[in-house]
């Protein structure tokens, strides 16, 4: 909200209680509902009453209500990942200019990085472009994506092998990836230091959700034998403030 910009006070209200009915789930009523979130009862009912009317609630017996049909259809339309990326350009174009580097986003998409958003000094002449996938085990996005999965999946992707080298750097002994990837998970952050071109070193981290996981991560390139490239020490604080606020925007 614009500063100075009065909130519709009734939307806020009505948004609010649907909020409540969909994080109940169904299992209380609508009276019980506005008195958890102190609203008076006969608001809550008029309110309830207007969102299932015009389908973003349905009743489900005993006065109780779920999600409805309209609700639902938005919710399907969404794609997080492509959210993410609206959120995101923004602040990564910000960040490239400050870096001057080439910055990237990427997500993971069937043992896959894919390159969504690209900015930045240098970045006509890397390779990656928006829409590529990369395999994820020699990247730094990928590594960041992989530690931050569930450990089953994890696991799976490791066992899937076999890894193939890229360069002579390139990490392709199951056990010593994963070992790479616990330190990722305790660190923050992932290196790619010449794995995937010999020539160019990555720094990334994640974009992380609330409950730890990471649906996306963000990397900064340079030129290994760049006399001007930034230290690590200066990148990396840069970059996780701009993870950050792309956390807050996308996800509260």
């Amino acid at each position: 909200m614009r500063k100075g910009t009065p909130q519709i006070t009734s939307l806020v209200r009505t948004l609010n209680m649907l909020e409540a009915v969909i994080a109940d789930g169904g299992r209380s009523s609508v009276s019980d509902i506005a008195r958890q979130i102190d609203m008076p009862v006969a608001t809550a009912h008029r309110q309830v009453l207007t969102l299932v009317e015009t389908g973003f609630l349905a009743p489900s017996g005993r006065g109780r209500h779920v999600a409805g049909g309209r609700l639902l259809t938005m919710a399907h339309r969404l794609d997080e990942k492509q959210a993410i990326v609206n959120i995101a350009a923004s602040f990564i174009h910000r960040l490239a200019v400050q870096v001057r580097c080439t910055v990237q986003l990427g997500t993971y998409e069937n043992e896959m990085v894919t390159y969504r958003i690209k900015a930045g000094r240098g970045s006509k002449s890397l390779f990656t472009r928006v829409g590529m996938q990369l395999e994820a085990y020699c990247s730094g996005i990928g590594k960041v994506l992989l530690a931050h999965l569930h450990d089953e999946e994890r696991e799976a992707y490791l066992a899937a092998g076999p890894f193939v080298p890229l360069t002579q750097n390139t990490i392709t002994d199951p056990a010593a990836l994963r070992d790479e990837l616990a330190l990722v998970r305790t660190r923050g952050y992932a290196f790619d230091d010449g794995e995937v071109a010999l020539d160019i070193r990555c720094l990334a981290v994640p974009i992380r959700r609330r409950d730890g996981t990471a649906p996306a991560a963000i990397s900064a390139s340079q030129i290994a034998t760049d006399r001007h490239r930034l230290p690590d020490e200066q990148l990396l604080p840069l970059m996780l403030e701009t993870a950050r606020q792309i956390e807050q925007r996308a996800f509260g």
